[in-house]
């Protein structure tokens, strides 16, 4: 069974800019994962440091409200994989979960990771490329014209571990199954 993993979709992100397209994209695979019985799990970064973007009492560490009601499960992070020191492995084997779709935010650290530390612990991994957004840009890394979202889906598309498809060609494969 496949599952939803909704990664780092958090208020303090959603407040550093435009992120409407990447957000519609994600709540269509939601729907599609709600209407199909498949569950959804958000993460959620979470630090102790008070000056943190993600400080654990700040009201901006929530799930973004708007996608908030979807969520099966929420489990918390302090790393950017979302399976170290986390109970995230153990809800998937209870759920029978064997293929994870990664989406979310940033697309460089935590969607990167989590794809790869699923793929490590057996999961067929699906990344959708255009449904994972970055607060960063080619400027952030001094690499101009740098497409990061497309750099990390190239990354595991190219390491042959990870099925890397864009919104379009995840409908076209899987919304109708």
């Amino acid at each position: 069974m496949q599952a939803l993993l909704v990664i780092d979709v958090q208020e303090a992100l959603m407040k550093l800019g435009d992120f409407q397209a990447d957000v519609w994209k994600i709540e269509s695979v939601i729907k599609h994962f709600k209407a199909t019985g498949k569950p959804v799990i958000f993460i959620k970064h979470v630090e102790d440091d008070k000056e943190s973007l993600f400080y654990k009492k700040s009201r901006d560490v929530e799930v973004y409200a708007p996608l908030l009601p979807y969520a099966d499960d929420i489990i918390e992070k302090r790393t950017p994989s979302a399976f170290f020191e986390t109970d995230l492995d153990d809800v998937l084997r209870i759920l029978d979960v064997d293929h994870v779709v990664v989406t979310g935010f940033n697309a460089e650290y935590c969607c990167l990771f989590t794809a790869i530390s699923a793929f490590d612990r057996g999961y067929k991994v699906t990344f959708l490329e255009d449904a994972i957004g970055t607060v960063n840009n080619a400027d952030s890394y001094e690499m101009p014209g740098l497409n990061i979202c497309g750099f990390a889906g190239s990354v595991l598309h190219w390491s042959r571990t990870t099925e890397v498809v864009n919104y379009g060609e995840y409908v076209g494969k899987y919304a109708l199954k």
